[in-house]
């Protein structure tokens, strides 16, 4: 029999091929994954950073309540009509030529209730049209 003592060395593992493959792994799904950009977004219209608004006579206001309800220069419409606001804004424009119409909509109002002021605004003949917002800083504060 053959007692003789072996010499035995330490298996070493070598960690370079490893990381390689660990690297081209995730190299792999970086690119082949889809990111969803706005699944997970919740967003809250409308914020601008806009200069404080200023007083203009030539001016209609039409204001829109989150449930989809028309004011036009702070007197309440009944109904939701395009007519009946589309005769709100003729009346309200008669002092102004060339008058400009602030849509001040609430941030959950129905688009479609936007649209609808659009459209009634084109009818009047009123063509310049903007929106009123709120500062970042002042949506904040809410």
């Amino acid at each position: 029999m053959n007692f003789r003592h072996r010499n035995r060395d330490e298996p070493e593992i070598n960690l370079i091929p490893f990381i390689d493959v660990l690297l081209v792994v995730l190299i792999f799904l970086m690119l082949s994954t889809t990111y969803s950009k706005y699944a997970e977004l919740q967003i809250q219209l409308p914020v601008a950073n806009a200069d404080q608004q200023r007083d203009r006579p030539r001016e209609v206001v039409v204001a829109i309540a989150a449930d989809g309800r028309y004011a036009v220069n702070k007197q309440a419409i009944e109904g939701r009509s395009v007519e009946l606001l589309s005769l709100a804004m003729v009346e309200a424009a008669k002092q102004a030529q060339d008058a400009m119409v602030i849509i001040s909509a609430d941030a959950s109002t129905p688009h479609q209730a936007v649209i609808t002021a659009m459209e009634a605004a084109r009818r009047s003949g009123l063509h310049q049209i903007t929106f009123a917002t709120q500062t970042a800083a002042g949506a904040g504060a809410r």
